[in-house]
């Protein structure tokens, strides 16, 4: 990483996280041109956005905590500082934004939920008071949503 938290690419060059969205439409944007640092190339055409890229700052967090725990979701509830039910919703709602939220086409069926323990409400207040969450994660949790 270079000096303020941006990646450094080949050649030592400061990179940037490509924007995923049109500032006029907000439509989904594509890759149009790629170029090598090192020799100056440059590719152009319609390439594919990577499904993870467009993950914000925090999802990309919570699925590090996630894959470097080996799917612990206490380890991810830790590491937030927030009760296991509203880790457990945050990981849900990043595999919803991946496209994740149903199974792979041919492939077995998605495993069925283990069902979330109802949330303690003096917990969820207790990561609203510390800002770790906000008004509606914390109604959403209290209602088991």
């Amino acid at each position: 990483m270079s000096q303020g938290g941006l990646p450094e690419g080949s050649g030592g060059l400061r990179t940037h996280r490509a924007p995923t969205t049109c500032p006029v439409c907000s439509d989904a944007l594509i890759t149009l041109r790629l170029g090598c640092p090192s020799c100056g190339t440059e590719l152009s055409g319609h390439f594919e956005a990577c499904r993870y890229c467009r993950l914000d700052s925090p999802d990309l967090v919570i699925l590090e905590v996630f894959l470097r725990s080996r799917g612990n979701v206490r380890d991810v509830q830790a590491h937030l500082g927030v009760s296991y039910p509203t880790a457990r919703a945050r990981l849900l709602e990043v595999l919803d934004r991946l496209g994740f939220a149903e199974p792979l086409p041919g492939g077995p069926p998605a495993p069925v939920p283990e069902p979330i323990p109802p949330a303690d409400p003096a917990e969820v207040l207790a990561d609203l008071a510390a800002g770790r969450i906000d008004v509606a994660e914390a109604e959403a949790t209290l209602r088991g949503h």
